[in-house]
């Protein structure tokens, strides 16, 4: 069976010189030396996985394997399979032996992400590996010791999840001997342009252009402005989409969402005439005249009347309000300071 002992997380991403994002490298390096399990937390696109590899490569271990797994995509019986592999026989389509991840990582590390997933039962047994670096594989009585380094990576909030008994408190307690939080994009002043011309130089060179198009003024403020909610990840796809679409030239435009259609859509609703039937919809194109204002403008007056509305909705209670945006509390607050002085005014 092979398992990934390699990231996929590039190096080159690993990019940044705001406080925010040296402060995070200096804490990683000051444990990676340190054998004992770590947790990251971090939103979604923050280079969780990238930080666990460099965990592992700065550690004494760093000539053993690193095994990954994503707990998010396995059920309960599969996933415990996985982790400490089966006999023959031990369930239906077990046909042969079959070591599991914490096998695959002796004397190396073991990075679990989103670990906040992993079901009761099967951190349960996660905790025996931690406490006497043992388990049984699943069909089998027989113990098999290991020697593990767990890296664990979540954007959950793990006490919570152990208050309300989704989580073992002594699990968290065991894998939280040190717990670093990941600086998300919008923190990091002054590495998103270090970051967006690194993505525009690779895309450069794999297009086969022979120079790396600027990016404008405009283009810059709207790439500095923008809260990103997926972080780095984010802002590849977004740097990447805008330098093909600039055929060489300065990049100009900018598309935060690509699902955003060119055409307002209507639909009639009709229930007891278009019962059974197709909706009738009817397609316009907008107006190039419509458009009147530059594109900050219309972003930041979306913006304004989506925190005017949110808040009056939620009755001034921000996480309510950012539960109706579709953001983390996190976010919210970055927009709200974002045009405070402006709803103090209308507030």
């Amino acid at each position: 069976m092979a398992f990934k002992t390699k990231l996929s997380a590039t190096p080159g991403e690993a990019l940044g010189q705001s406080d925010a994002f040296v402060a995070f490298q200096e804490q990683l390096s000051l444990v990676a030396t340190v054998d004992r399990p770590v947790l990251l937390v971090g939103e979604r696109g923050s280079g969780k996985e990238l930080a666990a590899a460099r965990l592992h490569y700065l550690s004494k271990r760093w000539e053993a394997p690193i095994i990954a797994l994503n707990c998010a995509t396995l059920a309960s019986t599969l996933l415990e399979s996985e982790l400490f592999g089966h006999e023959a026989g031990a369930f239906t389509g077990a046909r042969e032996r079959r070591k599991g991840r914490f096998e695959a990582a002796d004397g190396g590390t073991l990075f679990l992400d989103e670990i906040g997933l992993i079901p009761i039962e099967v951190q349960e047994k996660i905790l025996r590996v931690v406490e006497y670096r043992a388990f049984e594989r699943v069909g089998s009585s027989s113990p098999i010791s290991v020697d593990v380094r767990i890296i664990g990576a979540t954007n959950a909030d793990l006490p919570q999840l152990a208050n309300v008994g989704k989580f073992k408190r002594d699990l968290l307690d065991r894998l939280s001997f040190e717990v670093l939080f990941l600086p998300p994009l919008r923190e990091r002043h002054g590495d998103i342009m270090l970051l967006a011309r690194h993505f525009a130089g690779r895309m450069t060179l794999e297009l086969g252009y022979e120079n790396l198009p600027e990016f404008s003024e405009k283009a810059i403020h709207l790439l500095e402005s923008y809260p990103w909610p997926g972080n780095v990840r984010e802002l590849k796809n977004v740097v990447e989409r805008a330098l093909y679409k600039s055929q060489g030239k300065p990049i100009e435009s900018i598309e935060f969402d690509p699902f955003r259609a060119p055409y307002t859509t209507t639909t009639v609703d009709t229930p007891e005439q278009n019962q059974g039937q197709i909706p009738v919809t009817t397609v316009s194109v907008q107006k190039p005249e419509d458009v009147d204002k530059s594109l900050p403008e219309i972003v930041r007056e979306v913006e304004l009347k989506a925190l005017q509305k949110a808040l009056l909705t939620a009755q001034y209670h921000q996480g309510k309000a950012a539960n109706l945006l579709g953001l983390s509390y996190h976010q919210f607050r970055a927009l709200y300071r974002k045009h405070k002085d402006v709803l103090a005014e209308t507030g």
